[in-house]
């Protein structure tokens, strides 16, 4: 397999969770800003959506969306545990946790790097940023991980995002349960392998 990266990005908790796992893959660098791949080639005809992260299968095929990369690659060795088991309810609470990440907190720390929104906007989208990261410090006083005792595709996803915060303006350590979950993402061997992997530290 091949997963397209960009440093930082959103592509950082799909490798997560491939170290993780386990699962052999190569790591394919993007430039956003111009689209392409080291070696010249244009990054849209991988992923016609120019965006990462993008996974690219050994049959050829490519995956896209982080959302659906986690299942995937989850299924793929099924008994890390990574991702609870079909039809249960904690796997719909993983996915619960997925959607909330992708629409609460990825896209809201996503917004400060858009150009279009001025400092006004951006301190009211900060606001609403703070009340988000209340419900998840509310969480995190009760909870190891997103998912209470174990480790789970989700929680890389989270530790993917928050890494933005502190770029866009976002002081995390008011809220000391979020800081405290981060630092023990942070620490995890594999999460070590891929920030080194991705120039990150």
């Amino acid at each position: 397999m091949k997963l397209f990266f960009s440093p930082g990005a959103c592509a950082l908790g799909p490798q997560i969770t491939l170290r993780e796992l386990g699962l052999a893959f190569d790591l394919q660098r993007v430039d956003l800003k111009s689209h392409t791949l080291e070696d010249g080639s244009d990054y849209y005809l991988v992923n016609p959506k120019g965006s990462v992260p993008a996974l690219q299968l050994d049959s050829g095929e490519v995956l896209t969306e982080g959302a659906v990369l986690y299942q995937y690659l989850s299924d793929q060795n099924p008994d890390a545990g990574l991702m609870p088991k079909f039809g249960t309810l904690e796997r719909y609470r993983v996915l619960e946790w997925l959607n909330y990440i992708a629409t609460e907190i990825h896209k809201g720390l996503g917004a400060f790097f858009s150009p279009i929104y001025d400092d006004a906007h951006k301190e009211k989208m900060r606001e609403l940023m703070r009340k988000k990261l209340a419900f998840l410090d509310m969480h995190f006083s009760k909870h190891e991980y997103l998912m209470g005792a174990s480790f789970s595709v989700a929680d890389a996803y989270l530790f993917n995002v928050l890494n933005w915060a502190k770029p866009v303006g976002i002081d995390l350590s008011p809220f000391t349960n979020v800081t405290a979950f981060h630092a023990r993402i942070a620490a995890r061997p594999h999460v070590q392998a891929a920030l080194k992997a991705e120039g990150l530290i």
